[in-house]
């Protein structure tokens, strides 16, 4: 059954469906392990209905290397603290570098004047073997914190898979980060190796980055060694204390992979932090493989014959994902730089320049591209690039289709939902399936995506509360120093217990496709009506006139509730009444008339967390009377300068209610 009103943007030709790897998947599960399915539909059903049989066939389809193979595959099925593959042994890094017979590159390192290097299969393992000898030399363990503030280049690849190679667990910041920022993630994991950079570049600008790596290092008591990777090559010799990278992927040393339990910790991520610390979002091994194997290979469809750009801050968990096609031998592409460096469509440029079979990026940058009038597929070689990944927001409906116009009639676009908590997607694309406007293609293999209503019931073509009613292998094994698992309860398990609530307002449609409403904890609720503010950027931010905007509902003391809309004007545009009306009036379509908002305000920028999200949340609490020292944590905020109008606005707004 086809959605009304969502129409079909583009369908995969046969001949691509059938050599897909989702269909040589399907095969061999009919042909080895006696499970028929037909469509996607039929293979999710069966994936989420015996995930023991499918997180082990996703082990056995991929041949994971591991000295101690799986005996059990979900020990206990409870959420939080579910148990996977008990009594395995393996290393996420092996697994990664298992590729090194396959042609062409591991890493092609780009910057914004062009290539700056490319790494080999063999060169790549030969570095990362290296490092991991020096870990071991200088008397790094297994469970000791490797810290960095690396930009997305080829050595922060290589350090992620040494630490991993030794069972180190890795956390890694991006160097545009200020050093309270940087503080208030690595004091809590109290690293023993901090690797630093010397500078990165941005928009024409070589940014020098020493004396932030010097004062942070005062504030970081347990780091007993440093790591210094000259980006900029910036003249100066490093203090005797401080190694330098180049000198220490050198040599003869023989790849070893420490083998550990699969729950074994890989990496720390981290909360937004926007109103407190960051949280440290642990995850494993062995989750993140399978995770990794199942996504690259059956929704994304990569192969070692791909090339895949994204120009990720190291800061957002789409860094990781990036690294994680290493595992079924992707070619990476990474990227130090502005992204619309030179103009809008740079990244389309990119990718035609290193033959990116997949481009991933966040939904903001795509509609930047389509608002400045950018016409990629005209401008640009794009015919080896087949698929697209928008995440981070949803995708506007003039977005979609500015896709197939601008960019190519023949590209499978994946609108993707998932976040930093599980290191993949709960929502998104798979390379069989029609591609619609406005809707995520499905669920993702293995995950009991539902919407919920008010009562807890599964809802189907509804707006309900996204949840996840079993366990998958990426959710995290813990978040750092939360003992007693409080932390972790609270932020996913505490509205539905043993029920993982994401905070996203989701609809399921009868066709298997989803829609994204926006965040569940910033619903706009007016006299009873439940709104996502997805829903009304939707119908604000495809106005001519409007670059961004940002809407708030707070609930006011005496049962107040005001409901403004910050809106950033493109250039040559005023807020007149004429264009006040034109606002409400599409809102008032295509919402609802309770949607209409209090006010209209022009800003000069929306605040955003460094990962690009809009601080909804915060900006509600300065609207509720919350202090700013409470209702945000400035170093979370990507232009902390943006957020000061907020405050002011809502001092102004607080002194006028008390007034009147």
């Amino acid at each position: 059954m086809t959605t009304p009103g969502r129409e079909v943007l583009w369908t995969p030709p046969p001949g691509r469906v059938s050599a897909s790897n989702i269909i040589r998947y399907q095969r061999w599960l009919a042909t080895e392990k006696n499970v028929p399915t037909d469509d996607f539909d039929s293979l999710w059903c069966w994936s989420i209905s015996d995930l023991d049989k499918f997180w082990l066939s996703i082990w056995e389809y991929f041949d994971v290397i591991a000295s101690a193979p799986p005996q059990t595959v979900l020990a206990d099925p409870r959420m939080p603290g579910a148990r996977w593959f008990p009594g395995t042994r393996l290393n996420w890094a092996e697994n990664l570098l298992r590729h090194v017979d396959e042609p062409g590159p591991a890493i092609i390192s780009v910057n914004e004047t062009g290539t700056t290097g490319e790494l080999s299969r063999a060169e790549l393992v030969a570095q990362v073997a290296n490092l991991a000898a020096h870990f071991r030399e200088i008397g790094v363990r297994s469970g000791d914190r490797v810290a960095a503030v690396l930009p997305n280049i080829a050595p922060t690849v290589v350090a992620v898979l040494a630490a991993a190679s030794i069972g180190a667990v890795w956390s890694c910041c991006a160097p545009d980060f200020g050093v309270k920022g940087l503080v208030d993630r690595f004091a809590q994991i109290e690293p023993t190796v901090l690797i630093g950079v010397d500078g990165y570049q941005f928009n024409g600008k070589r940014i020098d980055r020493r004396d932030v790596f010097s004062a942070l290092l005062e504030q970081l008591p347990t780091v007993r060694h440093t790591i210094m990777v000259r980006n900029l090559g910036l003249e100066g010799r490093l203090p005797p204390e401080v190694a330098d990278y180049a000198d220490l992927v050198v040599g003869d040393a023989a790849p070893q992979y420490e083998q550990v339990p699969f729950d074994h910790p890989l990496w720390i991520l981290y909360s937004s932090g926007t109103t407190g610390l960051p949280k440290g979002i642990v995850h494993s091994h062995g989750g993140i493989l399978l995770e990794s194997l199942k996504a690259n290979a059956l929704h994304y469809d990569l192969g070692p014959a791909d090339r895949v750009f994204i120009a990720a801050s190291t800061a957002w968990v789409v860094w990781n994902m990036l690294v994680d096609v290493l595992a079924v031998g992707a070619t990476v592409i990474t990227y130090d730089g502005s992204p619309t460096y030179g103009r809008p469509d740079h990244q389309f440029e990119v990718c035609a320049r290193y033959g990116a079979t997949r481009f991933g990026t966040g939904a903001a940058y795509l509609t930047l591209c389509e608002k400045g009038g950018t016409q990629p597929g005209t401008d640009f070689d794009l015919s080896r690039l087949r698929s697209i990944m928008s995440t981070g927001s949803p995708l506007p409906d003039t977005t979609w289709r500015w896709v197939y116009d601008a960019v190519s009639a023949d590209v499978h676009l994946g609108s993707d939902s998932g976040g930093t908590d599980v290191a993949t997607g709960f929502i998104g694309a798979n390379p069989i399936s029609p591609v619609r406007v406005g809707e995520l293609q499905g669920p993702y293999l293995g995950v009991d995506v539902q919407a919920w209503n008010e009562a807890g019931q599964a809802v189907v073509g509804e707006v309900g509360e996204m949840v996840i009613a079993a366990p998958m292998p990426s959710m995290p094994i813990y978040f750092w120093n939360d003992p007693d698992g409080n932390r972790y309860r609270e932020a996913y398990f505490d509205v539905y217990p043993g029920v993982w609530r994401h905070g996203d307002w989701i609809s399921m449609e009868a066709d298997g496709g989803c829609v994204v409403h926006g965040r569940s904890d910033s619903t706009i609720n007016r006299g009873g009506v439940r709104m996502g503010s997805a829903d009304i950027y939707q119908a604000v931010e495809t106005l001519p006139e409007i670059a961004e905007a940002l809407v708030i509902g707070a609930e006011l003391p005496h049962g107040g509730y005001h409901m403004p809309l910050f809106v950033v004007l493109r250039e040559g545009f005023d807020l007149d009444e004429a264009l006040v009306e034109k606002i409400r009036t599409s809102i008032r379509r295509q919402t609802s008339p309770r949607h209409v908002p209090d006010e209209i305000i022009d800003v000069p920028a929306v605040p955003t967390t460094r990962t690009g999200k809009r601080l909804e949340i915060p900006v509600k609490k300065l609207i509720q009377g919350v202090a700013p020292e409470t209702a945000i944590n400035r170093a979370t905020v990507a232009d902390a300068a943006a957020l000061d109008w907020y405050i002011d606005y809502a001092e102004r707004f607080h002194s006028n209610s008390e007034g009147g």
